[in-house]
């Protein structure tokens, strides 16, 4: 079975009463966990952002602070999955604003967590190419936010 394209959907879905899209997202909602977040994000988070980073930075701190730094290869995979989670969160906001602010605070909790990054290959390319995501981010702010945030990020280079 093909997929239909999103416009298709979007016409579909516009033509069905309301109960029948309640449904829909409620079956949606049942088959992944990101459906649900996202859906949770739409409902509840996406119209008060700045809290929603703030909740996201405390997940970042909290997972920083269980890493396991006894051996490099635990610490790498923690890290991994830390970023893979805060990927995600940015893709459910879908603002830059949110990506730049969340980026940093992971380059900025993964410089100062005493995991030596230089002393691993992929440590080293995971954190630059993250400074380079965040460099991309911040080019599509705002003239007075690019320049508020590159200040900022002054402090990450390796």
């Amino acid at each position: 079975m093909k997929a239909s394209t999103i416009s298709m959907l979007k016409k579909e879905l516009a033509t069905l009463p309301n109960s029948d899209v309640i449904d829909i997202c409620m079956r949606l909602v049942k088959f992944k966990k990101e459906n649900k977040e996202l859906l949770s994000y739409l409902l509840f988070d996406g119209n008060n952002e700045p809290e929603y980073i703030r909740s996201i930075k405390e997940e970042i701190d909290r997972q920083f602070s269980e890493i396991n730094k006894s051996q490099l290869y635990f610490a790498k995979k923690s890290i991994r999955k830390i970023l893979k989670i805060t990927t995600k969160y940015i893709r459910y906001s879908g603002h830059k604003q949110t990506e730049v602010e969340l980026l940093i605070h992971f380059c900025t909790k993964l410089k100062h967590s005493g995991i030596s990054i230089k002393s691993s290959n992929s440590l080293s390319n995971l954190y630059v190419n993250q400074v380079r995501k965040i460099h991309l981010a911040i080019g599509a702010l705002h003239e007075d936010l690019q320049h508020d945030y590159m200040e900022e990020i002054a402090g990450l280079q390796l």
